[in-house]
């Protein structure tokens, strides 16, 4: 009986809990209704374009229980040396180096930020493009910015920054894709540098820091020499 009422009760759970652990933005609200207007009124947004943006975002209890976490605490170089240099990172990072050598010695050359710094950055950011963040940018930074007292100013701020190169980049929000706080791509860039530092080393017309290692290289080489 037991075993029978538990298999009963648990599909009203998951829906019990996923119902509370993401909702779509209400853009009705006061706060959001006031951010629509300031984007229409200082960016000359499409109001009915970002309304749609919006209305697909979900604020998801994940993304708040994630930045809530207590700050780590600071470690001494020889703690991040055991987290950083270990033997497959050391190995992923040579790897990375050897197949990426002509373009991260022409940017080296032309920056003047050494290949060691770039292939650092990109190995302790997001171990060489394989942790990226599996959050819609959109998600994330729609939570913050309405649902996240704390923080809520600065994360305001880069959901306009992202708004603003969605449309600068003409990409599809909704595909944008990156950590619980908003950092994007392989570089973790949050949409405030992508829009200031990210460059088009390719010449494709593409600022690209999510799938074009020659981009990425650029824009972190870029980051340093601004």
């Amino acid at each position: 009986m037991k075993i029978v009422m538990e298999s009963k009760l648990l599909p009203l759970l998951v829906l019990l809990f996923t119902s509370h652990a993401a909702s779509a933005l209400d853009t009705s609200r006061s706060d959001v209704s006031l951010f629509i207007d300031s984007m229409v009124s200082e960016h000359d947004y499409d109001r009915a374009t970002l309304e749609a943006v919006l209305q697909n975002a979900e604020s998801q209890e994940s993304i708040i229980k994630a930045i809530s976490k207590p700050a780590e605490k600071s470690l001494e170089w020889h703690e991040y040396r055991d987290i950083f240099l270990t033997d497959e990172r050391i190995t992923a990072g040579a790897n990375f180096w050897r197949e990426h050598a002509a373009d991260l010695q022409r940017i080296s050359d032309e920056t003047g930020v050494s290949i060691e710094i770039l292939v650092g950055i990109i190995g302790v950011e997001t171990y060489f493009g394989r942790i990226t963040g599996n959050y819609r940018v959109v998600d994330a930074l729609s939570t913050l910015a309405f649902d996240y007292p704390p923080r809520a100013k600065f994360f305001r701020s880069e959901l306009k920054h992202f708004l603003l190169l969605v449309r600068e980049e003409n990409m599809d929000a909704a595909d944008a894709t990156g950590s619980y706080a908003g950092a994007m791509g392989r570089p973790q860039f949050m949409p405030s540098s992508y829009r200031e530092y990210a460059v088009d080393s390719t010449d494709d017309g593409k600022r690209d820091i999510w799938s074009n290692w020659t981009d990425v290289i650029g824009s972190v080489a870029n980051y340093f020499v601004r």
